[in-house]
């Protein structure tokens, strides 16, 4: 390319020498660009692809490369593409915990029962959803929150405006109360 080393190149980067950072990137793009295509599953492509991942990657180590102490020349070509490797991974695995993504038809209704159906029964449902109506917003709130969403006191502290996680556990609490005697008693 040009007669300076990377090792030269890598020490002015570090004196913070914009111009040697980015013969560095002119440098060492296109090989880890070409060396990583294809490296990257399509599952694992979301908001941009392989190119810009190993942009981004580069850039970054590049801009934060005070630690690497190159012991021979290819030291930063490999330390960079183990760099790109590692993000290609955390795409990966990020990819492998999300699910796929498909399509659903809005019409078909579901022939099966929610679990929450299933866990209480149609009738039960029923009641407790007359119930829950009947019961003040902020205590439909409280247990929407807990039982039906899931939330814990930490979160539900936040959702429902109170001051501690026991606030609103005491809030749930009382408001579970409330609903078991508006089911039982069937008024408010």
């Amino acid at each position: 390319m040009d007669g300076e080393s990377s090792f030269d190149l890598l020490n002015r980067a570090r004196a913070g020498d914009p111009a040697a950072l980015d013969r560095l990137i002119a440098r060492h793009l296109p090989r880890l660009r070409r060396w990583a295509s294809g490296r990257l599953p399509a599952r694992a492509r979301d908001r941009g692809d392989t190119e810009d991942l190993v942009q981004e990657t580069v850039v970054q180590t590049l801009r934060k490369i005070g630690t690497f102490v190159p012991t021979r020349e290819g030291a930063l070509q490999a330390y960079l593409r183990q760099a790109v490797m590692n993000r290609i991974r955390d795409a990966i695995r990020r990819a492998h915990r999300r699910p796929e993504a498909t399509s659903l038809d809005e019409a078909l209704p579901a022939a099966d029962a929610s679990p929450l159906e299933q866990a209480i029964g149609k009738e039960a449902l029923a009641r407790y959803d007359a119930a829950l109506a009947m019961l003040k917003p902020a205590e439909q709130e409280a247990i929407i929150g807990r039982i039906e969403l899931g939330y814990d006191y930490e979160e539900l502290a936040t959702v429902l405006g109170k001051p501690t996680s026991e606030a609103a556990r005491v809030a749930v609490h009382r408001a579970m109360l409330r609903l078991a005697e508006v089911m039982r008693d069937g008024r408010r």
